[in-house]
């Protein structure tokens, strides 16, 4: 199993406050870089294509309250789970970060590590600042 993850960020926010905005994807494209093309939302899955990727499509499958947010791919091409991990600090701060998991050959790995993880920064950056 491959395990890629994006850095640690430190959320302003106590980890009820962010569980409850991962577990809803409906606040999931506030958190989607610039070049997210085609996206379809409801509660629980959403979907979207990156410019010159394959559309990916998750799905929410298991909420751990408070705790972790899983998800996986709908999509049978390249199975993997993306997980988002919350763990308390104090009433006003949590950490928060991200855990894309597959089964990658060392070559897949290769091409996907740096833009996964530069994917991955990006939603931690953004949770990060949510309101």
């Amino acid at each position: 199993m491959s395990l890629i993850e994006s850095q640690t960020v430190t959320i302003n926010k106590s980890n009820k406050e962010v569980f409850n905005f991962i577990s809803d994807f409906n606040n999931f494209a506030s958190l989607m870089p610039s070049q997210v093309e085609d996206i379809k939302i409801t509660q629980d899955s959403c979907s979207f294509s990156i410019q010159g990727m394959p559309t990916v499509k998750l799905k929410i499958f298991e909420r751990k309250p408070y705790s972790s947010v899983k998800m996986k791919n709908e999509d049978g091409k390249l199975p993997f789970n993306l997980l988002c991990s919350l763990k308390n600090i104090n009433e006003t701060q949590c950490i928060a970060q991200f855990h894309f998991e597959a089964e990658l050959n060392s070559m897949m790995k290769i091409m996907l590590a740096k833009p996964l993880a530069n994917f991955l920064n990006i939603l931690a950056g953004k949770l990060k600042e949510i309101k």
